[in-house]
């Protein structure tokens, strides 16, 4: 029989926007430094962890598996199994999902489920002409030899290509993640004005939920090798408004398009922790479990409308569990683009999509935006690609403590044309 499966505890890094260059932390110094504290406050010993699963999409060279990296810096043991998981967007969720599998199955007890990324980190890549002249350079025999293939020697050889912007192009569409927030958009109707509204009201939400100490006990502070602290997500602009935003141009689509830098996520450095438990080890380390995880659902759809992935994974999640949009009291819908999200929330109160493409015998209505990503989400907080899924499952859980609801859907659109979602539920 299926074990339940507990979220016990978690914490986070702040997010922090990607400026000039490498940022002060690599992808395991973020998971480590939000990691520590998270382990520290626990009534057991960290090598009490049957494994440690990290999404990451960025790996850098010097980290390879970041996971057993991760694991080793925090003092897990030597003999604790860690390995990393990559579904783009999806990367922090999938780590969940499969501890939850491992322990619902009765394959494990506990397990420290995460997901970091640096994406400020992410390198310039060497064209493939210049990874040519350089190897023909290094295996050429002789002085001559080697003065004939240093000659070959072009300039855009060494232009550096850069790896950020080819990670997040589909390399099936060639539509970068941008683009597919506009066809979504187009698809839908949704205009500039609903967009920008909707990123303001983001950051509103964010520099709300900073003020009131709403995110305390989540968002653990990060130190830098250079003695430098950071304690809060550093993307916010309390200040945007519908109008400000208005004046910014769009970036993917000139001059007509509706998504710019102002209501699109933010590129960004952060990690993110869950600790998962049986009920076995929840009586046997006296823990207070926070939520339960009641099932997870994963989809796919055509990598050009992959913004409808939250659509298409929840919407099965939902039939399911015999369940409504409307019997969902608390929802963390990354914000992925604030056009994308409004097509989401358009798609599922459209009558002719959810009868042609979802199946269902009519629109499956509205979600009230009471109920949306309360906190603000990653247009505001940004979206370190393989930390996202868990940090919307980490808040929805302490989200719903606070409001005191009892059911709650965390989802996300994924880059490929992959959507993931996962069903909570209070304890």
């Amino acid at each position: 029989m299926a074990r339940p499966v507990f979220i016990v505890d978690g914490s986070r890094t702040p997010f922090l926007k990607a400026r000039s260059g490498p940022g002060p932390f690599t992808p395991v110094d973020l998971a480590v430094q939000c990691g520590r504290p998270l382990l520290a406050r626990q009534p057991f010993s960290p090598t009490d962890f049957d494994q440690v699963i990290l999404g990451c999409v960025n790996v850098i060279a010097d980290e390879m598996n970041p996971a057993r990296v991760a694991a080793l810096r925090l003092g897990m043991g030597e003999d604790m199994v860690a390995f990393t998981v990559q579904i783009n967007c999806g990367s922090g969720m999938q780590s969940i999902d499969t501890a939850y599998r491992y322990i619902r199955e009765g394959h494990a007890d506990m397990i420290l489920a995460g997901g970091t990324e640096a994406l400020s980190h992410a390198p310039l890549v060497w064209p493939d002409s210049g990874v040519r002249w350089f190897a023909g350079l290094a295996t050429a025999k002789g002085v001559a030899a080697k003065l004939a293939a240093a000659f070959k020697l072009r300039p855009r050889y060494l232009r550096p290509i850069i790896g950020l912007e080819r990670g997040l192009t589909d390399p099936i569409t060639e539509l970068n993640m941008g683009q597919t927030a506009e066809v979504v958009g187009h698809l839908f109707g949704i205009t500039r004005a609903q967009s920008d509204a909707y990123a303001a009201e983001s950051h509103r939400r964010l520099a709300h939920a900073q003020a009131e100490g709403f995110l305390k006990g989540e968002v653990e502070t990060a130190f830098s090798r250079d003695g430098k602290f950071f304690d809060h997500d550093d993307g916010v602009r309390p200040d945007s408004t519908a109008e400000t935003l208005a004046r910014l141009r769009p970036v993917f689509e000139r001059p007509w398009g509706q998504v710019t830098a102002g209501n699109s996520s933010q590129i960004t450095d952060g990690a993110s922790w869950v600790i998962l438990a049986s009920d076995a080890a929840v009586a046997k380390h006296r823990l207070t479990p926070k939520a339960a995880i009641v099932d997870s659902n994963w989809a796919a759809l055509d990598p050009a409308i992959m913004g409808l992935g939250p659509v298409m994974s929840a919407t099965p999640l939902l039939q399911r569990n015999n369940l409504t949009l409307q019997d969902i009291e608390t929802w963390e819908l990354n914000e992925a683009f604030a056009t994308q999200v409004l097509g989401c929330l358009a798609a599922w109160n459209d009558d002719k999509f959810c009868r042609e493409i979802l199946r269902l015998d009519g629109a499956a209505g509205e979600i009230d935006r009471d109920k949306l990503n309360v906190d603000g989400g990653a247009i505001s907080l940004g979206h370190p690609v393989g930390t996202s899924g868990n940090r919307i499952v980490l808040h929805l859980v302490n989200a719903m403590k606070r409001l005191g609801t009892r059911r709650g859907i965390a989802t996300e659109c994924i880059g490929g044309g992959l959507g993931g979602a996962m069903l909570i539920e209070a304890v």
